[in-house]
């Protein structure tokens, strides 16, 4: 990871010969509940960006001024390597991250005293009690750092795609094995294994976030993590899934039918969220804002499920009354990146919009260049969502209470794919199957 260039990138934003330090405290080896079981080590995102260190227990200080890097190591001792392994000699540390200045992790209170900097930026109160804990002398800021790193992360470099680009075309690989292989009384966790087989055959090892493998009612179950439910034939089988190359995220989702055809509902409402997909990345462009496609995809939504029965009435009446909601309780898609509900989506001073739906959007601002996201529309049916609203007479009015009582164990469809918003539109990401024929084709 190109690290000198992101911070160059962060020294842009602080004006010229201003004084002043940043400091960055590395992640550490969590264990659970206080027993001695390690959970693999993953480091901060915002100390991997700016120090391209992904090992536990280091700190970082940058002089703004000089622009110059201080890395600090932490002191590993025998018994270290007797448990944990080799330990890396300083030489090889130096080779690795490139520091201007290496030191022991004991040395961070004398280098700072050292550069003495007016102010010292760090990123939360965690971090600016550590520093107050080494020294009352220190004037701490922890707003302004987090702003200008979530600045740099929005827009990626040329690397910074490159490793998206790698975690995806692993990912496409890994869900097309899935959908050749889904078959009726498989387990969601079988599904599972094959996915995290082919990722980590690849060399991704880390997932970017807890997968989602949800057979029948349990893909109208927007975090569902349990995966331990068998998979019934005429089933609709949801995958939400992806693995980090190099700290850099994928994020997809497909679904498929377990029996390997649609059914009739099953194709017709799949089809409405795959017109609502194709649309909206149609109409991904610099400028463009989120919210704005988020509600161009509710009134696809809303289109369709009027046209196959089961909402009625005017169509902006519909959106007026946030009908949408019901079916598309979540926002249309995020940013992606070292995260990958990746960071930016608010800048300062923009609140979230309070409507149904559409509060849950974690992108709303303006999309650029160099940008990632994902877009995720759906369709599910969720009794704790519909049950009240065919009590509402305010909304019960605008739906088909026998076709939608029907479609209560229906599950959920969605379907996302991973874009990089370019100076004419947007480069997809995805490539697997998402076409009912070609789902069909691969399955059959």
């Amino acid at each position: 990871m190109s690290s000198n260039v992101h911070r160059e990138k962060l020294f842009s934003l602080f004006e010229e010969n201003q004084e002043g330090a940043i400091y960055l405290k590395g992640a550490e080896t969590m264990y659970r509940y206080g027993t001695d079981y390690e959970f693999p080590f993953r480091q901060e995102s915002n100390f991997w960006y700016l120090t391209g260190v992904n090992e536990a227990d280091y700190h970082a200080v940058i002089d703004i001024k000089s622009g110059e890097f201080h890395l600090f190591a932490p002191k590993r001792d025998a018994q270290y390597a007797v448990w944990h392994g080799r330990i890396k000699p300083k030489d090889e540390i130096r080779e690795l991250y490139q520091p201007d200045h290496l030191h022991d992790d004991n040395k961070l209170l004398t280098v700072l005293k050292n550069i003495s900097p007016s102010v010292i930026y760090c990123l939360d109160e965690e971090q600016a009690e550590f520093l107050e804990a080494l020294s009352r002398d220190f004037k701490v800021d922890t707003e302004t750092l987090s702003d200008a790193i979530t600045y740099c992360r929005c827009i990626k470099t040329a690397q910074e795609l490159d490793f998206m680009r790698e975690a995806a075309r692993v990912n496409n690989l890994a869900h097309l094995e899935v959908m050749k292989s889904l078959k009726p009384g498989m387990y969601e966790y079988e599904t599972k294994a094959i996915f995290d087989y082919h990722q980590q055959k690849h060399g991704l090892l880390q997932p970017a976030y807890t997968g989602i493998h949800a057979a029948g009612v349990n893909s109208a179950i927007l975090h569902y993590t349990e995966n331990n439910q068998r998979i019934n034939k005429g089933d609709l089988y949801l995958i939400d899934a992806g693995y980090e190359f190099k700290g850099y995220a994928s994020d997809f989702t497909r679904t498929y039918p377990a029996s390997g055809r649609f059914s009739g509902d099953q194709a017709a409402i799949y089809q409405i969220v795959l017109n609502a997909l194709n649309k909206t990345i149609e109409a991904v462009t610099p400028g463009v804002k989120m919210e704005e496609l988020h509600l161009a995809a509710c009134r696809i939504i809303l289109h369709g499920l009027k046209e196959i029965g089961l909402v009625k009435g005017d169509i902006e009446e519909m959106m007026k009354n946030n009908i949408f909601a019901l079916f598309f309780p979540h926002g249309l898609g995020h940013f992606l990146g070292l995260d990958t509900h990746d960071v930016g989506g608010y800048p300062k001073g923009v609140e979230r919009i309070d409507r149904p739906g559409i509060q849950y959007l974690r992108v709303r601002r303006e999309l650029m260049p160099g940008m990632a996201i994902t877009v995720e529309p759906g369709i599910y049916f969720i009794p704790a969502l519909l049950k009240p609203a065919l009590e509402d007479p305010e909304k019960v009015r605008y739906l088909n209470t026998e076709k939608v009582e029907k479609l209560l164990d229906f599950g959920g469809i969605r379907i996302e794919d991973n874009l990089i918003i370019t100076e004419n539109g947007s480069e997809n990401l995805t490539n697997v199957p998402k076409e009912i024929r070609e789902i069909e084709e691969v399955m059959g």
